[in-house]
């Protein structure tokens, strides 16, 4: 998993998000067992779905929940959350933070090679650090990085970073995956080899990538922790979440994130009862519908408003989603602290919708049902990332519900690749709907700050707030929570007054797994985050062969 602010999830591909809810660093458990117990056989594979394809394995671009989800398993960082929430060591083995909570000295574990052999020390982090920190390194993750004063490496296993000033996210800034100095540095990352033959320092990596097929990861023998125990994390690309299902039923795929309507179906399969355990919990992410602000039409706060109004989220939750999720207030789970729970989702209400439209001047001229202003219709064209049918599904009913209040809407559905790089990377785009995940520490610079509007960040909607600005950098360089709650729980608050979303609804995550594998347990963080130490008994593996056709 990847403990950066935040990445672009597919809701309907739950596999890549068990292990990528941030977008950088892999969550790495403990060694399996302890000294009294027997090591677990090894063998077999894990063989899952994506409906997309990951697009470059190089941490400082990986961008996209796919990319993430394989160098979250080739990459570690400093530090990681473990199944509780608690920061814990990954590359480092303890660290320090002086009384004015500025400066961090981490103590590098010792022994850690490259899959190439090359030792990992303290210069790959000084490496990772400058790259990041470059503003001529094309990430949108940069900006923590930015924030560090000075960073040194006094030796090969010590390695301090000082921030300018006081920045919340200091320590989990330092969950992004550490990059390779010795293959990276002085290379054009653009048109480097690791973008899709990574080498890295994690439990598996790399063994083949067929363009459009498939992905193998196998176990890393020069993991120091030891090997994992199964030999191999197959990730197949299945666009269409049907044919994954129909995969699922003949037993090809081990583990299937769900959507709602297969969630009912498979659980009420007795074969796939007998074959699969079921598990569910509030995903880390939120869908939304994002709104282009610096559309003509959309850039008038009262046409936002009028959307919000006009779209019933409650039917989307029960129609959708099965019930299978909770409505969303804004850009956190609910049970999250950071949440203002006096902030409420948006009520549906199509009179409030209509009036606001008739304040912004749209009027239906012609009776044709639909407003127009100046002789033009107001047409909306929803961007909805193809092969994710609760999106397509959840387009649908906002285009009705748009409809009844005078509003035209069409919906497009593009490849994920296109839709990320042609159009919202280019902020080419009237509407699309889209999801986050939520990082643990809830920094919204990178999507919500009007500095992030250029092409290729996150705030592809062009919001623009001098308020949420100030807001977002309290809340961001303060180590007082009551501060930072007060500071978020504003934003929350503008976010509701200004509607540059729709938020629409947190998941959860509905997941089928083989029973064949041992290990695989719901914590607060999830379920995924003890990969490493899954494993099948020898009476059960199924997969002995390098590829899996």
């Amino acid at each position: 998993m990847k403990i950066i602010k935040s990445a672009r999830v597919f809701s309907a591909v739950l596999f890549p998000i068990l292990f990528s809810i941030f977008s950088a660093s892999a969550f790495l458990p403990a060694p399996f067992g302890g000294a009294a117990m027997a090591a677990p056989p090894t063998g077999d594979a894990l063989v899952d779905a994506s409906i997309a394809e990951a697009t470059n394995l190089i941490p400082a671009l990986a961008s996209d929940t796919s990319s993430s989800a394989v160098t979250g398993q080739i990459y570690r960082g400093l530090l990681k959350y473990d199944k509780d929430l608690n920061l814990v060591g990954d590359l480092a083995e303890s660290w320090e933070v002086s009384e004015d909570g500025l400066t961090v000295s981490f103590k590098l574990k010792k022994g850690i090679v490259w899959e190439d052999g090359t030792p990992f020390t303290s210069a790959d982090c000084l490496f990772t650090w400058k790259l990041m920190s470059d503003p001529l390194t094309p990430t949108p993750y940069g900006e923590d990085f930015k924030q560090i004063k000075e960073a040194v490496a006094p030796d090969d296993h010590t390695f301090v970073v000082t921030y300018g000033r006081t920045l919340a996210s200091a320590l989990t800034v330092w969950g992004f995956n550490v990059m390779p100095k010795h293959l990276l540095e002085g290379v054009d990352l653009d048109s480097s080899p690791l973008a899709r033959k990574p080498v890295g320092n994690g439990p598996f990596k790399l063994e083949s990538w067929e363009a459009g097929q498939r992905i193998i990861l196998a176990a890393s023998e020069t993991h120091e922790k030891g090997r994992p125990p199964l030999d191999r994390l197959i990730t197949l690309n299945i666009p269409d979440p049907a044919t994954q299902l129909m995969e699922l039923m003949t037993g090809r795929l081990d583990m299937m994130g769900l959507t709602p309507d297969q969630w009912e179906e498979a659980r009420a399969n007795p074969e796939l009862a007998a074959a699969y355990d079921f598990y569910r919990y509030p995903a880390f992410s939120y869908t939304y519908l994002g709104l282009n602000n610096k559309d003509p039409r959309l850039a008038d706060v009262r046409v936002r408003r009028a959307i919000n109004h006009a779209i019933d989220k409650k039917e989307i939750l029960d129609g959708v989603l099965l019930g299978l999720g909770q409505p969303a207030n804004g850009p956190f789970k609910p049970d999250m602290w950071a949440n203002n729970v006096n902030v409420k989702p948006f009520p549906h209400d199509p009179e409030r919708a209509k009036a606001l439209l008739a304040e912004a001047g749209w009027a239906d001229s012609d009776g044709d049902g639909y407003l127009d202003r100046n002789g033009q219709r107001f047409s909306l064209t929803i961007l909805v990332n193809q092969g994710n049918k609760t999106r397509e599904t959840a387009a649908l009913i906002i285009q009705a519900r748009l409809k009844e209040v005078g509003l035209e809407a069409k919906i497009r559905v593009v490849e994920w690749a296109a839709m990320t790089k042609d159009y919202l990377d280019k902020h080419d785009f009237e509407a699309c709907i889209m999801g986050w995940t939520i990082p643990l520490d809830p920094d919204l610079f990178d999507v919500f700050n009007s500095r992030k509007v250029n092409p290729g960040e996150l705030n592809f909607i062009s919001y623009s707030n001098p308020e949420v600005d100030r807001l977002i950098d309290e809340a961001r360089f303060n180590l007082d929570r009551s501060v930072r709650k007060a500071a978020l729980d504003r934003i929350q608050e503008i976010f509701y007054e200004d509607s540059p979303y729709v938020f629409l609804y947190v998941p959860d995550s509905l997941l089928a797994i083989s029973k064949r594998f041992v290990g695989p347990a719901v914590a607060p963080i999830g379920l995924g985050y003890n990969i490493e130490e899954w494993y099948v008994p020898l009476n059960k593996q199924v997969h002995k062969s390098v590829m899996v056709k």
